[in-house]
């Protein structure tokens, strides 16, 4: 039975885009696992609909069967003021029925972001999008100090989930610590997700 992980993301410059590409190709280095990868729509301040059913690029926009149907979760935002960016909430907050069934219960999830500075909220960000997780049942995975590339970085990377520092113009690419981190996150997230199924 193959053990299906949603990688959830919203990226703005394509740095998350790119840690969620990671995470999923750690997630495929676990025998038996699959990597699901989508991503949800900006939100608008109008009552317009603006953006397109399908995207124009990429992975498609995440439905709550995505959600049903995997073992595991993967959830990635940049971090806009210490918190998760607002299309991610957005669609979290439409989770309820999903909490009210008990869907999630008992699943893993982690989670990853990318921030401008190093000491732009990485870790807050990362709790942020744990809180509605928790409320839904699911168990939290991070990053253990087992991974070397965790004290060894001098960038991105917390024991909360993998992170990277992207720079002020968002023109700082991931470090090789940052990508590893990335890999160990997919790859941890999927081991689990199997022995849990």
């Amino acid at each position: 039975m193959t053990c299906e992980v949603l990688v959830l993301y919203y990226s703005r410059h394509g740095a998350v885009r790119e840690m969620a590409q990671l995470v999923a190709r750690g997630i495929e280095q676990v025998p038996g696992a699959k990597a699901r990868l989508r991503t949800v729509p900006q939100v608008s301040a109008t009552t317009v609909t603006t953006a397109p059913l399908v995207p124009h690029e990429g992975p498609p926009y995440v439905e709550l069967t995505d959600l049903t149907e995997c073992n595991g979760l993967a959830l990635g935002s940049p971090t806009r003021f210490g918190n998760m960016a607002a299309p991610l909430k957005h669609f979290l907050d439409s989770t309820s029925a999903l909490w009210l069934e008990g869907s999630l219960s008992g699943k893993p999830a982690a989670f990853f972001t990318s921030t401008s500075t190093l000491h732009g909220g990485q870790e807050t960000t990362l709790i942020s999008m744990m809180l509605p997780l928790l409320h839904h049942g699911m168990l939290i995975v991070g990053l253990p100090y087992t991974e070397p590339d965790l004290a060894a970085t001098k960038s991105g990377g917390t024991p909360y989930g993998a992170s990277h520092t992207a720079g002020l113009a968002n023109d700082q690419p991931l470090t090789e610590h940052e990508k590893r981190l990335c890999l160990a996150l997919g790859r941890r997230l999927a081991t689990i997700a199997r022995k849990l199924m």
